[in-house]
């Protein structure tokens, strides 16, 4: 069993260990998540692999003002590398196991081993989607005399405080940076390629009351938690249906919540309102990105950047008789998201026969339920491919991804105990006509509109990222394993057959509020007629 107590501090010792059961790549939200279940299931032999310097992923990174966003914590630090930067993962068929090459990123550390290759019977990639920020290409970026930087990369030792600020795109990132950069730039300049759906967070302060409320009748918050689940998951319908009522109902509700948040800014009205339906691009929550547009120092620009020169941004409009006009800037923020379609975001992976990933995603990224992927064995993904929503929390669809690899994970492990090797990995004919039913489904989605680009679909417009379906639907999917899915190869003598049952965690309601009343009344009576009992 190896366990790396103070791993994340000296790589292991100066990467004394290189042999592990299971190796997970990436230490955010999937990686944490994995790290954590295999705790659960008594199996200690693992590593996390983390380029950064510490958990959080790209919760990690986007730490840029504004931004909203939700930790946990658990104690993963004696299994965790940090600094240690996967170049690739090969699967060696003779010794029926995984040679993942790293690259020691850290100062002193990288002096005694600046690379090793760690030895894995299973490899889990949870690296997620939102990983490598993307980089638009604009003509000119180099003669720029200001500050650029991605809000994925921010730089705290820049002072914005009376800078004259662009920030070129207006997605998630956008609306939650935009409210605090107008509070203290001179002049900050919006560049908008196209309009988003906006609904509001709708904040409040907790009061008192119910905050005692809660802390003492935990019930409550559990109610409330899974009422929270209820409605994420009635809203898919209008965000997945484009056609449907719910859609257009959701698409006045914006249309009204802009009239209602710039009342006296009509001119504002239709360049803010898009074209295509909710759902189509990620709908994006915010209280105060509407009326940031309206302070003094604020421009929406909706022409298009020509080109980038030594003193800012130079934009045209759509009339080819336009003549060109520059806007001084010193700072250029780049909200530009993140590249998507790859999911392993630049780590070469070669499985059966060498082949490589790149080759089996030739048409474009597949995984049979987002998770394994042909011709690479004990091998898993985390928020892999179709499986990223619009309009839940991806959690929920990380943790059916985990319970779904712990059972492979365990036959793979329990073969290497019993001195055998054991590989696995799903059938191709699976996973073929698993995606064929998968895009079916998807191309009448909001997602696959003609009338919008995102970072959901490749630019030939496959829909490589997104689940088609409510998070309950992937849940049940997730619950059993058929390994009739699977092939598997080496010399083991027990091979799982059939169907394993792994169940579900259930987070909606179950009871109605009249039978949780009455389920609560009738628990408060029993109690009180068994004090009264035996108080006599």
């Amino acid at each position: 069993m190896v366990h790396l107590d103070g791993g994340g501090s000296n790589i292991a010792q100066q990467c004394g260990f290189t042999r592990s059961a299971v190796v997970i790549i990436g230490a955010g939200f999937s990686g944490m998540c994995m790290a954590i279940k295999l705790l659960e299931q008594k199996i200690e032999d693992f590593v996390i692999l983390e380029k950064s310097t510490g958990f959080g992923g790209t919760w990690k990174d986007n730490a840029y003002p504004g931004c909203c966003c939700d930790t946990r914590k658990y104690d993963l630090y004696r299994f965790v590398r940090f600094a240690s930067h996967v170049d690739e993962a090969t699967w060696d068929e003779r010794a029926q196991q995984w040679d993942v090459s790293v690259r020691v990123m850290s100062g002193k550390e990288a002096e005694a081993c600046q690379r090793y290759t760690l030895s894995t019977d299973f490899l889990v990639a949870g690296l997620g989607q939102l990983n490598e920020p993307h980089h638009p290409k604009i003509p000119g970026e180099d003669e720029f005399r200001g500050k650029i930087m991605h809000s994925a990369r921010w730089d705290w030792s820049y002072d914005l405080r009376g800078k004259r600020v662009g920030v070129i795109g207006n997605g998630a990132t956008a609306v939650q940076v935009v409210p605090e950069l107008a509070k203290v730039a001179s002049h900050l300049t919006i560049f908008q390629r196209t309009p988003n759906w906006v609904i509001p967070r709708m904040n409040e302060v907790v009061r008192e009351w119910k905050k005692v409320l809660l802390r003492r009748l935990p019930f409550v918050m559990n109610r409330l938690r899974a009422e929270t689940m209820d409605s994420r998951e009635v809203y898919y319908q209008a965000l997945i249906q484009r056609h449907s009522t719910e859609s257009s109902d959701l698409a006045q509700f914006c249309q009204n919540f802009i009239q209602s948040q710039l009342p006296d800014r009509p001119d504002l009205w239709k360049i803010l309102t898009p074209n295509y339906p909710p759902g189509c691009k990620r709908i994006l929550i915010s209280d105060d990105y509407y009326p940031a547009l309206h302070l003094p120092n604020v421009t929406l620009e909706t022409r298009n950047i020509q080109r980038i020169t030594q003193t800012g941004i130079v934009v045209k409009g759509h009339d080819t008789n336009e003549p060109e006009e520059p806007i001084i800037l010193d700072l250029i923020i780049l909200a530009t998201g993140f590249s998507t379609q790859n999911f392993m975001h630049g780590i070469k992976v070669h499985g059966i026969g060498k082949r490589s990933l790149d080759q089996i995603w030739n048409k474009g990224a597949m995984a049979l339920y987002g998770v394994t992927v042909e011709s690479l064995p004990n091998f898993g993904m985390l928020y892999g491919p179709n499986t990223n929503l619009g309009h839940n929390s991806i959690i929920l669809m990380i943790e059916a991804q985990v319970r779904y690899l712990i059972p492979l994970v365990k036959e793979v492990v329990s073969a290497r105990h019993r001195g055998q090797a054991l590989s696995l990995m799903p059938r191709p004919e699976r996973i073929s006509d698993w995606n064929k039913k998968l895009q079916s489904d998807l191309a009448t989605s909001s997602f696959a509109d003609p009338r919008c680009s995102s970072w959901y679909k490749t630019e030939d417009g496959l829909v490589t990222n997104n689940w088609s379906g409510p998070v309950t639907e992937y849940q049940k999917l997730m619950s059993t394993v058929d390994w009739s899915d699977f092939e598997f190869n080496g010399q083991s003598t027990n091979v799982p057959k059939g169907e394993l049952r792994i169940g579900r965690i259930v987070e909606g309601t179950l009871l109605g509020y009249r039978s949780l009343i009455s389920g609560t009344a009738l628990c408060a009576l029993a109690a009180a007629g068994f004090i009264s009992y035996f108080w006599q």
